[in-house]
Parts: C-alpha cells; sequence; structure tokens
C-alpha cells in the first residue's frame, strides 16, 4: 500500500503548500517509484493504482475553514474569495507543471523498465488532483457548503466531486449521517474508483504530451495544469453558485 512509504502525506503536503519545493517533489517521486514497484506493473500500468492512491490521499489533504480562508485573503468572501482561492491554485498547480517539466529535463529520476509512465508525471498527476480537491473543498467553504464527515467520508466524497467536476451535492453531504460503513460499501467505493480512473486516465494522458519533448515540458505543463484547474473551479463555483 502507498500508505506504507508514506506516499498519501507526502502528496498531501505538496498540495498544502504555497509553492512547489523540488526536493519535495524529488522525494515524493522516490516514494511513489517504492509504492508502485510494490503494487506491481498491472496495476500501475491499468491505472488502477494511480486512481487508488488519489483516493487515499485525499484525508491527507489539508483543508482550511472559512474563518482561516478568509483571514488569509484580507476578508474576502463568497466569489471573491472563490476567484482568489481558483487563482492561487491554478498558479500552484502550474509550478507543479514547470517543476515537473524541469526535473524530466534535467533527468533527475529516470522510471524504472516496468512502468509505462515517467515518475515526474506520477507525482504532477497525483499532486495536481490533490491541489484540486483541496480547492473543490474550500470553495465549499466559501460557499458556506461545507463538506463534513469523517476524513475517509470526507475524501471519498471530494475525489467523486473532483472526478466529475463538481461540488459535493448535499445528498452526498447527507449521506455521512449514514454512517461510514453505508457510505464506503462495495457498490459506492468501485464507482467511485471508476470514476477517479477514468479522470486520472485523461489527465495524465494530457500532461505525458506535455512532457514530449522534455525540454518543452516545463513551459507546456505550467499552462495545462493553469487552464485545467481554472476549468474545474469555474465547475465548481456554478453548481455552487446554482444551490
Amino acid at each position: 500500500m502507498a500508505g506504507d512509504t508514506g506516499l498519501e502525506r507526502a502528496v498531501g503536503e505538496l498540495a498544502g503548500a504555497e509553492s512547489p519545493s523540488a526536493t519535495g517533489l524529488a522525494r515524493t517521486a522516490k516514494l511513489a517509484m517504492t509504492s508502485m514497484k510494490a503494487a506491481g506493473a498491472a496495476a500501475v500500468v491499468s491505472g488502477r493504482w494511480l486512481a487508488d492512491t488519489a483516493v487515499a490521499v485525499a484525508p491527507h489533504i489539508p483543508i482550511r475553514d472559512l474563518a482561516t480562508l478568509t483571514a488569509h485573503h484580507g476578508g474576502l468572501e463568497g466569489a471573491e474569495l472563490a476567484e482568489a482561492l481558483i487563482r492561487n491554485a491554478a498558479r500552484v498547480t502550474a509550478a507543479i507543471g514547470a517543476a515537473t517539466g524541469a526535473m524530466a529535463a534535467a533527468e533527475e529520476l529516470s522510471p524504472p523498465a516496468w512502468v509505462a509512465i515517467p515518475a515526474e508525471l506520477v507525482v504532477e498527476t497525483l499532486a495536481i488532483a490533490a491541489i484540486e480537491m483541496k480547492l473543490i473543498a474550500e470553495l465549499q467553504e466559501a460557499y458556506h457548503q461545507p463538506v463534513t464527515g469523517a476524513p475517509s467520508v470526507r475524501g471519498l466524497e471530494l475525489a467523486r466531486a473532483w472526478a466529475d467536476r463538481r461540488g459535493v451535492r448535499p445528498a452526498d453531504l447527507a449521506s455521512s449521517d449514514r454512517g461510514l460503513g453505508d457510505l464506503l460499501g462495495r457498490g459506492t467505493r468501485n464507482e467511485v474508483m471508476r470514476l477517479v480512473r477514468r479522470r486520472m486516465a485523461r489527465r495524465t494522458a494530457r500532461n505525458l504530451a506535455a512532457l514530449a519533448p522534455f525540454l518543452a515540458g516545463a513551459v507546456a505543463g505550467a499552462e495545462i495544469n493553469r487552464r485545467s484547474t481554472r476549468s474545474l473551479g469555474g465547475a465548481v463555483v456554478r453548481d455552487l453558485a446554482a444551490r
């Protein structure tokens, strides 16, 4: 499991940072390679490992409450606060794209022979997903619709919302009251994993194109991530505002 190597915590730390650290990215990439090796080539190449890890990361993402967000953004509220959150998240994901592109260009990490995608891209994909799940949770706070429940429940709800490019719906929040066992039933979890796996595959394909050639990866990866995060944030805001 990825948790045995501390991978989920490391990705959560990347998601909570104001700017990506090259040291943190390299450390996380090494943890990812260890976790991928333990999972096996079939799980990695099929995308199952990536989706499982993304869902496991969700409870480790640091989420700021409304009071903290308002204080950090000079008293902004509502739509203005939401725009600031989207802008900042897009800046961070762009920086992640630039940093991983630069790492690939420098060939600081070599992907093991049995993995179909570079370790840098794996870390980028996981980090972007975590940052965007954090954005969704904090947009929920901005619109007075906080994601409640136990960490595992909140994590699964955020992963599902991220995969669907929307906010966490009232029905999802209400389901927390049914208890963790209900929400994490095999049918519910399998459906979330299917959605996350499909979204991860699409995201990975876009970022893989940005890394080839590697010398163009930093610029292309940054722009792809910036646009994607802004697009996701806009979709979530429209969903939340409509309520």
